[in-house]
């Protein structure tokens, strides 16, 4: 497995399901690799829900931009090393999703 450059970064996701406030969560991973690996894992558990009889589910990568476009709002807030953290938005989110299924792929 590829290690990143650096240590790995502190890493909060904030996401909002849908318009409603209510549905505001967020999650904090010790990587960003984590934290993509945690927004995997978050759509893979809605595929299951959506699908409860299907055992292996698969989805290609547009699927998860779909799904990511989809959400109310998403922001990756990342420990910058120098005591604050710095925010990203969906578009940072999709590419770094990309990065990380690639490296699991190899």
């Amino acid at each position: 497995r590829a290690m990143s450059l650096g240590a790995p970064k502190h890493t909060i996701v904030l996401l909002q399901e849908t318009a409603s406030k209510s549905t505001r969560t967020f999650s904090d991973f010790e990587s960003v690799s984590d934290a993509m690996n945690g927004i995997c894992q978050l759509y893979e558990q809605r595929l299951k829900q959506m699908n409860p009889g299907v055992r292996n589910i698969t989805y290609d990568i547009t699927e998860l931009y779909r799904f990511i476009d989809e959400l109310g709002d998403l922001c990756c807030l990342v420990y910058n090393g120098t005591g604050a953290y710095e925010p990203h938005n969906k578009q940072w989110v999709k590419d770094r999703v990309f990065a990380h299924l690639k490296r699991m792929a190899q």
